[in-house]
């Protein structure tokens, strides 16, 4: 039993007694020698404030019943969950490297040093536990910090943002609503005011951002989930169409234990496994739809049957 467990359990047993407890019932309930247990309580009370008290009569320890209701702190944690979050730590930093490091560094410390005491290795984690981001945008911590102040605050921003589509840069001021992470990058959901309607940001598009003191008002929650679920993909909106792909059995091992979407309809007829999807903007559908290559053939809408014909037929004048 490591020692973080043993003073759990120490403190379980002190704090529901309703009389001292004798040391040799300590011992048994954690199977530990008496020295052990002696260096535990000096550790609860020099360390914790634990105001553990001797009582004669008993020859045992409990908690002073003359002293205010002790709990062990906050963040004390056991050993698997001291290991969950340092896990934790590291998924966050994939999903944006450098972002939280520096308001992460000392609960990471806190962390190790707790573990360090209880003699486990907090470097196994890193060892043992590896996350890979592909394709990320870089985002800064000066973009983020005003972006997620102005979410979580419930304020207007206005900032700088070049469209990728015409490559022009305009000021905008929105009522922000959400943060997405999506596919290894970060979006802001909001009201653009110059729009007048529900818009995506990357953030990697965004310069100069600038949090206003004028309140950002709060969409009914429904719009927003209609927005970002409704259909496919990033581009959110009410669905537009449905799109039937056919997968041949090769790419069905792994399509069909996929979602692409809550609503989609699958499942395998006589000529391979068929996939039902609703979606608002084909862009993205398409570029997902050419990775399985000849795996995959788009039975409607007809519309987007010819955009993705198109794309191949571009692709093999290159090559």
């Amino acid at each position: 039993m490591s020692r973080i467990d043993r003073i759990y359990r120490i403190h379980e047993l002190l704090r529901s007694a309703s009389r001292p407890v004798p040391m040799r019932r300590i011992q048994q309930e954690l199977e530990a020698s008496r020295n052990t247990i002696t260096r535990d309580f000096e550790y609860l009370r020099d360390m914790l404030g634990a105001p553990i008290v001797y009582c004669r009569d008993y020859n045992g320890h409990w908690y002073d019943p003359a002293a205010p209701v002790f709990e062990l702190p906050g963040f004390w944690m056991n050993a698997s969950e001291l290991y969950a979050l340092l896990a934790c730590e590291q998924l966050l930093e994939s999903v944006q490297p450098g972002m939280m490091a520096h308001r992460l560094a000392p609960l990471r410390t806190r962390i190790r040093n707790v573990l360090g005491e209880a003699g486990h290795d907090a470097d196994r984690v890193s060892e043992r536990i590896l996350i890979q981001s592909m394709q990320v945008r870089s985002t800064s911590h000066q973009v983020f910090d005003p972006v997620a102040e102005a979410t979580l605050g419930c304020r207007q921003l206005r900032f700088t943002y070049q469209n990728r589509t015409h490559n022009r840069h305009k000021e905008r001021t929105v009522d922000p609503q959400r943060l997405l992470h999506y596919r290894s990058n970060w979006y802001l959901l909001a009201h653009c005011q110059q729009a007048n309607a529900l818009r995506l940001f990357s953030l990697d598009r965004i310069a100069a951002p600038v949090v206003l003191e004028e309140p950002a008002p709060a969409l009914p929650e429904e719009k927003l989930t209609g927005f970002t679920s409704a259909s496919f993909g990033i581009f959110g909106g009410a669905p537009q169409d449905t799109a039937h792909l056919k997968f041949n059995e090769h790419a069905a091992q792994w399509v069909a234990d996929e979602q692409w979407h809550p609503d989609q309809v699958s499942g395998w007829r006589n000529d391979g496994f068929h996939l039902k999807v609703p979606y608002a903007d084909s862009r993205e559908l398409v570029m997902d739809i050419l990775k399985y290559g000849p795996d995959v053939e788009v039975i409607g809408p007809v519309a987007l049957r010819d955009e993705v014909e198109q794309r191949v037929r571009a692709m093999v004048q290159i090559y």
